[in-house]
């Protein structure tokens, strides 16, 4: 008896440990795009670098999809992942997220983790853009706005809508952002 009050003792411990051990952009569970699978962002992308971006599928920057998927080829092994986001907040995201995969899957041959729809600005955005924009400073001003954080999980910084996925500069703080 003496084993198991000891036991449960130590679990109960270890919880809150580890739920601190998580950087607070990554306290979130998301389903994932046109499905029922959730994912844990804790324990799916702890002590990785992420670039999370908004995007919508009838937009100019929607092209950007292909560099982000260049990105994401290029330094997945190096604990580097890509989220994305869709959002209808600038009206240009479908209502239906059958057609959003589709953009994204077959259109651009998207195969970074893609999230449910998502509000990311005002007083109806997401707890998990609530968080980057108060890091920020600042809230997605258009689609394919990108936030990067490092593998601890602090800001390195935020991108506009036409920072280019294959920008020098985006490019270089992953590579800080990885190490």
């Amino acid at each position: 008896m003496k084993k198991i009050i000891a036991g449960l003792c130590l679990i109960g411990f270890s919880f809150p440990t580890l739920a601190n051990d998580c950087p607070d952009v990554l306290k979130f569970m998301k389903r994932k795009l046109n499905s029922q699978e959730t994912v844990n962002f804790c324990s799916e992308y702890k002590d990785k670098a992420i670039l999370f971006v908004n995007t919508a599928s009838k937009c100019g920057f929607t092209p950007q999809f292909e560099g982000l998927e260049k990105l994401y080829a290029d330094y997945k092994d190096k604990n580097f992942v890509v989220l994305g986001f869709p959002s209808g907040d600038f009206n240009q995201e479908y209502n239906d997220e059958g057609k959003t995969a589709e953009v994204c899957e077959l259109t651009y041959g998207v195969n970074f983790p893609m999230f449910e729809t998502i509000p990311v600005r005002g007083d109806d955005a997401d707890p998990l853009y609530r968080i980057l924009a108060e890091k920020a400073g600042t809230t997605p001003k258009w689609n394919f706005y990108k936030y990067l954080v490092d593998r601890k999980g602090n800001l390195v910084d935020s991108y506009s809508s036409f920072t280019k996925p294959d920008d020098a500069d985006l490019i270089a703080d992953i590579e800080k952002a990885i190490k």
